[in-house]
């Protein structure tokens, strides 16, 4: 796993949610190497541990990443707190991340909350192939739809409370998808129940799925084995860690 660490310029910043911002930072190197569903480990002024961050969106021409996080504690509030033109302390890019593959068929982009954002590059590699869908509390706390948009993918949106799209959650599209024998694959990113329930679909419908796990993290790099997660293999059962091993997995690999 090839990663750096440095302080890198925030060429632009932007509230997008109410308590999510959206950071662009330029850090060519890291830029020419990332890839979708890796993360970057953020220092946040005044607190010895990183926080994990998903990188949403990847472009080693203009030498920079895009990072999309959700205020969740004190950590992430100072992060919030950095402006344009600030430095930023980045370990990145870390993890493993999705498999960028060739298929005729359609491929499911699925996001749940803040595991939306790590979707973006997804949709920005497979284009028009994919149909994007996205679920949220509320219309309010939607995001990144206009930038789904504009990759050519196809935009479904799900809020719990029927303000905004599909009422209801986003494993209902999916499964109208998959019935069709539409999708040749399936990645998703979102809180655990929702991966349960996008595994489960694919399995019933022999669908390749990846999915992309959220655990709390200190080092990042598989170092300190705090983030480990049951995960079985070759019919084997073992402790996969998250940061390095993940966060992305195959769906049948997870034992939930």
């Amino acid at each position: 796993m090839k990663y750096t660490q440095g302080k890198y310029i925030i060429a632009e910043k932007s509230a997008i949610a109410r308590e999510i911002y959206s950071f662009t930072i330029s850090c060519p190197e890291v830029a020419q190497v990332a890839q979708p569903g890796q993360f970057v480990h953020i220092r946040a002024n005044g607190f010895t541990l990183r926080r994990p961050i998903s990188i949403c969106g990847i472009d080693p021409v203009k030498g920079t990443l895009r990072i999309v996080f959700e205020i969740r504690g004190e950590g992430t509030a100072e992060i919030a707190r950095l402006n344009k033109g600030d430095l930023i302390d980045m370990l990145a890019p870390l993890g493993h991340g999705f498999t960028l593959m060739d298929t005729d068929k359609k491929v499911a982009l699925i996001g749940g909350g803040i595991g939306t954002p790590p979707m973006l590059p997804l949709a920005q590699h497979y284009g028009s192939k994919a149909v994007a869908i996205t679920g949220f509390r509320n219309s309010s706390a939607a995001i990144l739809q206009e930038d789904f948009r504009k990759t050519g993918a196809e935009v479904v949106l799900c809020t719990d409370d029927g303000s905004a799209g599909i009422h209801g959650f986003v494993t209902e599209p999916l499964s109208e998808l998959a019935a069709k024998g539409e999708l040749g694959a399936v990645f998703a990113c979102g809180p655990m129940p929702m991966l349960k329930g996008v595994a489960a679909i694919c399995k019933e419908n022999g669908i390749y799925c990846e999915i992309s796990l959220e655990e709390r993290m200190a080092c990042g790099i598989g170092a300190c084995l705090g983030c480990a997660c049951r995960t079985v293999r070759n019919d084997e059962e073992y402790f996969a860690h998250v940061c390095k091993d993940g966060p992305v997995f195959k769906a049948e690999e997870v034992l939930w």
